[in-house]
C-alpha cells in the first residue's frame, strides 16, 4: 500500500531525485532552518530524503515531498511518520512539515497537514498524532493549533545535548474519538 494524498492545491508524493537540489537549498536557508540546531549540508539533506523514502517504502506513508498542482514545483515536505524510540512519548506518530520560504504564508502547511491527519485517523486507524517544536517557533505552533492540536507537556529533545538552546520542545497532541 502506498498512499499519496492530494488536496485542492497540493500533491503529497514519494520523493524524486529531482527534489534533492531544491531540498538541499531549502535546508541551507537560515530562515527555513531557524528553529533547527544547524543548517544541513547537501549530504545531510540527501540522507534525510533517503530516510523518508525508506519510511514510505516500509509503511506506505511518511514525510511526503509536496508539490503544487498548479505548476508541479517542489515546495518541501509534509507528512506523518513514526517517532524515534528515544523520544519520551514513543511509540507514536508525529505530523511534521518544512516548506521553502516561497511557500510560506499561503496556508500550504495547514492544508497538507489536514489531509495527513485524515490519512492517519481514517485510513491508518491511529488514535493519536503528535507534533513538536521549540517553544519560540510560533509559525509551526500556529499550524498545530489550527489543526486542533492541544498543547501538552514540554520535554527535552534527546538528540540535543544538555544545555543546548533548542533542547526544550513543546509537545502537541491530537486524539480521535473514532
Amino acid at each position: 500500500m502506498r498512499i499519496e494524498p492530494t488536496t485542492q492545491r497540493l500533491q503529497l508524493r514519494q520523493w524524486r531525485d529531482s527534489d534533492r537540489v531544491p531540498f538541499a537549498l531549502m535546508n541551507a536557508d537560515p530562515a527555513v532552518m531557524e528553529f533547527f540546531p544547524a543548517l544541513l549540508s547537501r549530504a545531510e539533506s540527501n540522507a534525510a530524503i533517503d530516510r523518508q523514502i525508506a519510511h514510505i517504502e516500509q509503511h506506505g506513508w511518511g514525510f511526503w515531498a509536496v508539490e503544487t498542482l498548479e505548476d508541479q514545483q517542489f515546495i518541501g515536505f509534509v507528512g506523518i511518520k513514526n517517532v524515534t524510540e528515544d523520544m519520551p512519548f514513543a511509540p507514536s506518530v508525529e505530523i511534521g512539515w518544512r516548506l521553502s520560504r516561497r511557500a510560506w504564508g499561503k496556508g500550504y502547511a495547514t492544508e497538507a497537514a489536514r489531509v495527513c491527519l485524515q490519512v492517519g485517523f481514517e485510513e491508518l486507524g491511529l488514535s493519536e498524532i503528535v507534533s513538536f517544536t521549540v517553544p519560540g517557533n510560533f509559525r509551526s505552533r500556529s499550524v498545530m493549533e489550527k489543526l486542533g492540536m492541544q498543547q501538552g507537556e514540554n520535554f527535552l529533545h534527546p538528540a540535543l545535548p544538555s544545555g543546548h538552546p533548542m533542547q526544550e520542545h513543546v509537545l502537541y497532541r491530537l486524539t480521535t474519538t473514532l
